[in-house]
């Protein structure tokens, strides 16, 4: 997606689903979905949302929870990835490269995520053809992975892309890779989930097979029919990360390659990956997507908070162990 059609998609009014901020819940080595019960998990990620996020999570997360860092105050749900760190170009020492504010979220909104629930693309939720249904409790899903290795594979995982920020509204052309060079406004990164679900499945082995995912562009471009075999259309989930890589731009040789790893190191970007995990209070999504021609907060069919409020929510450090300032090896490895 060109920094044109966000920019004009953030100033001219758009009717399609929700879009909000949720501040930094928590970074550490836990990863419910694809570990449960590992503490530590295998590398450290970067989680948003509800309290209710722990080593293990079954069953209707947003009855449990009691608190959520998302402006949406009936969002309990879990939205997690890879965390990014900067990798010493002359010795070798790894650091965590801080997570700042999106464009155009509620004030005091503190590092976090950008959230998108779309049932169609920016212009139109098309409810009248295209009804939408609320993923159910238990659900849990993710999208890519930290084994992607090469250009081609990293391709097939449409809407898994970076962009070279000059500010936050004139990101540029999306990317596959890592930028190549330093980025006056930081590396965005974008992770657009599948939108058909099989309607059995909560979950699968491999923590994807139970959707299907339809498009064929990057952006926010509406997902083509599912087919029988998932026929069920969900929401089309959306995360946007703003990480804050200026201050590591001194540090960057002029002609040397990316020194930016995320946090299962890898040898590029291609192993970008994240993982959602239901947690929306009672039928609360349910009534947003039902809501026609409205974006952002559902036009009242959602209750939201004040982010001052919202940034209160925490959970306990699980792990126990740094994650952050200069580090010989990253957490894990």
């Amino acid at each position: 997606m060109k920094s044109l059609s966000i920019a004009l998609a953030l100033a001219a009014p758009v009717h399609a689903g929700l879009r909000f901020g949720c501040s930094s819940l928590t970074t550490q080595r836990l990863d419910p979905v694809v570990e449960p019960g590992n503490a530590p998990s295998a590398h450290v990620h970067h989680i948003v949302g509800g309290n209710a996020f722990n080593a293990t999570m079954t069953g209707d997360v947003g009855a449990r929870a009691t608190c959520t860092t998302c402006e949406m105050s009936e969002d309990f749900s879990n939205y997690w990835t890879a965390v990014l760190y900067f990798k010493h170009p002359t010795n070798g020492s790894y650091h965590r490269v801080p997570v700042t504010n999106n464009a155009a979220l509620a004030p005091n909104t503190k590092g976090g995520m950008t959230i998108y629930y779309t049932p169609y693309d920016f212009s139109t939720d098309n409810l009248r053809n295209q009804p939408i249904r609320a993923f159910p409790p238990g659900f849990r899903m993710t999208v890519g992975s930290p084994a992607t290795s090469s250009l081609d594979q990293a391709k097939g995982h449409i809407g898994l892309r970076y962009n070279c920020l000059q500010t936050l509204i004139n990101r540029g052309a999306e990317m596959v890779d890592f930028p190549d060079r330093p980025c006056p406004a930081g590396i965005f990164a974008v992770h657009h989930f599948p939108a058909c679900w099989d309607g059995k499945n909560l979950d699968s082995p491999d923590h994807q097979a139970h959707m299907y995912n339809t498009i064929r562009l990057d952006g926010f471009t509406n997902a083509p029919a599912c087919p029988a075999s998932h026929p069920v259309r969900m929401p089309q989930v959306t995360y946007e990360t703003v990480w804050d890589t200026t201050k590591f731009n001194s540090m960057w040789p002029s002609g040397t390659p990316n020194p930016f790893v995320w946090s299962f190191e890898g040898t590029s970007g291609y192993g970008t990956h994240a993982d959602y995990m239901f947690g929306w209070k009672g039928d609360s999504l349910q009534r947003a997507m039902n809501k026609s021609e409205c974006f952002y907060d559902g036009c009242g069919s959602i209750t939201k908070q004040a982010m001052t409020v919202a940034n209160q929510c925490t959970v306990p450090d699980m792990v126990g162990e740094v994650t952050d300032g200069w580090l010989d090896k990253l957490p894990g490895m």
